[in-house]
C-alpha cells in the first residue's frame, strides 16, 4: 500500500487520538524523537562504522528504527499543526534555488 506523506499523517493522527488515546506533549514527544534517533545511530554506528554489534543489538532492524524516528516526526508535526507535504516541497525549493550549483562545484566531492 501506498501512502502519501500527508495520508500518513492522518492516519498517524488517527492511531494517535483513538488506540493511543492522546498525543505525548511536544517536549516529551521531542525526547522520545531524540531516543529514536539515538537507536537508528546505534545500528548505523555498528552496520557502517568501525563499531561492531553487541549480542543485544544484533536484532535491531534498521527500517523499523527509521520508521520510528518517522512517526514520532508525524506526531510533531501533527501537534504543531506542521503539513510536512507542503514543508517537504518548501524544502525542495529552497534546495534547489540555494544550492543550484554548490554541490557541483565542491571540488570534494569529485574526489
Amino acid at each position: 500500500m501506498d501512502v502519501t506523506i500527508r495520508q500518513a499523517q492522518q492516519q498517524v493522527d488517527a492511531w494517535i487520538t483513538t488506540v493511543g488515546v492522546r498525543y505525548f506533549n511536544e517536549l516529551t514527544n521531542l525526547g522520545i524523537l531524540m531516543e529514536e534517533v539515538g537507536e537508528l545511530s546505534r545500528i548505523m554506528v555498528r552496520k557502517y562504522g568501525e563499531q561492531s554489534f553487541k549480542e543485544s543489538d544484533k536484532q535491531k532492524d534498521m527500517a523499523d528504527e527509521m520508521a520510528d524516528v518517522l512517526w514520532v516526526l508525524m506526531c510533531l508535526a501533527n501537534q504543531t499543526g506542521v503539513d510536512l507535504t507542503d514543508a517537504l516541497q518548501k524544502n525542495f525549493d529552497k534546495k534547489n534555488l540555494r544550492d543550484a550549483t554548490r554541490h557541483k562545484d565542491n571540488e570534494k566531492l569529485h574526489t
